[in-house]
């Protein structure tokens, strides 16, 4: 018979992102039959059981816990590779995904320094044997097709200076672009394409300011309904304010597996930004489990900041 304080720590085990794998190899691995049966009857996480008695697994919880376990797994390999084949990676499997995953995309080419994104570029070329633009072109079908080419093929200037006389002319241009959407769709129109794609970050802020004053709201709001245009937005001007999107949608009790995966991705991509913005640990102290828990929280950690890649 399996004792009361050992079911509950195997129920507790699988019950946030990620498992504990330290309470299943001192439980697990050094139960009998008898104990194992026990675990069955108690373990209402993992076993139902059907009308004849007969403890089992739905399907859907082998799928799930796959999953649970993959994920210290995918956070220890995203953090090995070289980060231009690890984005030309995320890259390449966003495109195979479909439409509802190029945000992925989207957040690599607005988030990452030129030359960090020049580096991927060049990774995808060594990996795939074709550059992700004629990828992009190729496979992307919809309305995002031009902006995704565009964004993946920036050059940005990173310099400090911004001309304030074209600020104020681009932000009334995305102004009357969305003001005119029913004619035309914001994602298809040349001159936000354009200015989204080439534009400097600090020169996008400013727009993105000057948009909220003449518009008496912000740029991300009148884009909410806008898909990956919101997202580009947003990783542009306030990626503070998308990756906090992304963590806390991940990292909720309701969050779908998508964004739950994206809460390594964004983790241990942006380690460095998260700790200067003051990301505190303690919001995945009660969520996340076991060896994902640890390894998470340690490229959180501040001295980790200090150490040569």
């Amino acid at each position: 018979m399996a004792y009361p304080d050992h079911l509950e720590a195997l129920n507790k085990a699988f019950s946030g992102i990620g498992v504990d794998e330290n309470s299943l190899i001192s439980i697990v691995a050094n139960s009998n039959h008898e104990h194992k049966k026990s675990f069955r009857k108690g373990c209402s996480k993992l076993f139902i059981e059907d009308q004849n008695g007969f403890e089992r697994m739905d399907q859907s919880i082998i799928k799930n816990l796959k999953l649970e376990f993959k994920r210290f797994r995918d956070a220890v390999v995203l953090s090995l590779l070289h980060p231009w084949e690890r984005d030309a990676r995320l890259i390449e499997k966003a495109m195979k995904k479909g439409q509802k995953h190029y945000d992925v995309i989207v957040e690599i080419a607005c988030t990452r320094s030129s030359n960090e994104l020049l580096g991927a570029r060049k990774a995808y070329h060594s990996l795939f044997h074709h550059s992700v633009e004629e990828h992009l072109a190729t496979h992307v079908k919809g309305c995002e097709r031009k902006l995704l080419v565009a964004l993946v093929s920036a050059y940005r200037y990173e310099g400090p200076k911004v001309n304030e006389d074209v600020v104020k002319s681009e932000a009334e241009i995305l102004s009357n672009a969305i003001k005119n959407a029913d004619k035309r769709k914001p994602i298809e129109d040349e001159d936000t394409i354009m200015i989204l794609a080439t534009r400097s970050k600090p020169h996008l802020k400013a727009v993105y300011e000057h948009y909220n004053k003449i518009c008496d709201k912000s740029l991300t709001e009148d884009l909410e309904a806008e898909g990956i245009l919101k997202d580009t937005v947003e990783c542009l001007c306030t990626p503070e304010t998308y990756f906090t999107r992304i963590l806390d949608a991940g990292l909720s009790v309701d969050g779908d597996e998508e964004s739950k995966r994206a809460v390594t991705r964004v983790i241990v991509t942006q380690r460095e930004a998260l700790v200067k913005e003051g990301y505190a640990p303690n919001k995945i102290q009660g969520i996340l489990t076991g060896h994902y828990k640890d390894f998470i929280l340690g490229s959180l950690a501040r001295e980790e900041m200090n150490k040569p890649l």
